[in-house]
């Protein structure tokens, strides 16, 4: 695995609560349905990002050696008030200091239980910035606020998803990972707007034996294109790949919504 420096993760996630404080402080709709998330309204789904840093906050700081139940966290389900953007916004500012504070002074390398095989403090950084930064994405589309995401932040996401999605699967984690199994097929991910020294693309392959991707440009059964942050926002099932503004799929599109049906993160 290859992280971004530990000081850019801690900075992005305070940078992305941020951003999303300016929203829920905006005027927005706390009540209206996340449409990415239909299950929660905005209010619900920025008490569960919040929720998620303060727990791991908690564990980095505590240099957890086991699973901390989140029931046990103070705060853990937001503020007592409901529909309150000023009382949503100190308390989310409150859990974006506690796990950037822990962050930075653990440092990337603290021994810190996680649900992977990667149990450090580095681990819990680059995990919540891209928990922060594809949620604020559903806060945007729930309150039809502009986003976007640094290039190297929205790529790494797609390292990350990527990662875990072959973790889960490798090790039986989830039944849904048993169902990338199959005959051969590829998928190529490509962003068109990126700068070279970043190369923004991506080679998925599926088989018998399982999933496996790297980096680079090849032919493939399948190949979604479009702007970074597009390409991110439909990987994580977060735009839909049609009508969306600059996707285009090439291929086998089954293939491809194959794919997003069956590799459940994010």
């Amino acid at each position: 695995m290859t992280y971004l420096a530990h000081e850019r993760y801690c900075d992005e996630i305070a940078f992305q609560a941020g951003q999303l404080r300016e929203l829920i402080t905006s005027g927005a709709d706390l009540s209206a349905t996340v449409p990415t998330c239909p299950e929660w309204s905005l209010e619900q789904l920025v008490r569960h990002l919040g929720g998620a840093l303060r727990w791991s906050g908690t564990l980095v700081r505590e240099r957890a050696q086991e699973l901390i139940p989140t029931a046990t966290i103070p705060l853990g389900g937001g503020p007592e008030e409901r529909g309150d953007p000023a009382a949503l916004d100190a308390w989310l500012a409150e859990c974006g200091e506690l796990v950037v504070g822990a962050l930075r002074e653990a440092g990337p390398r603290a021994e810190v239980w996680s649900w992977t095989g990667v149990a450090t403090s580095g681990f819990w950084a680059r995990r919540m910035a891209h928990e922060i930064t594809v949620h604020r994405a559903d806060a945007a589309l729930t309150a039809g606020a502009p986003y976007e995401v640094a290039p190297d932040i929205a790529a790494d996401a797609l390292d990350e998803g990527l990662e875990l999605v072959e973790w889960v699967q490798r090790i039986g984690a989830r039944d849904w990972a048993a169902d990338l199994h199959g005959p051969a097929r590829t998928l190529h991910l490509h962003a068109t707007d990126a700068e070279p020294e970043l190369n923004a693309e991506w080679l998925v392959e599926m088989d018998g034996s399982g999933v496996s991707w790297r980096r680079g440009h090849e032919e493939a059964t399948v190949a979604l294109r479009g702007p970074l942050t597009s390409v991110l926002l439909a990987f994580y099932r977060r735009l839909p790949l049609l009508d969306a503004p600059g996707l285009e799929v090439v291929g086998e599109r089954a293939v491809l919504e194959f794919w997003l049906e069956n590799s459940n993160f994010g």
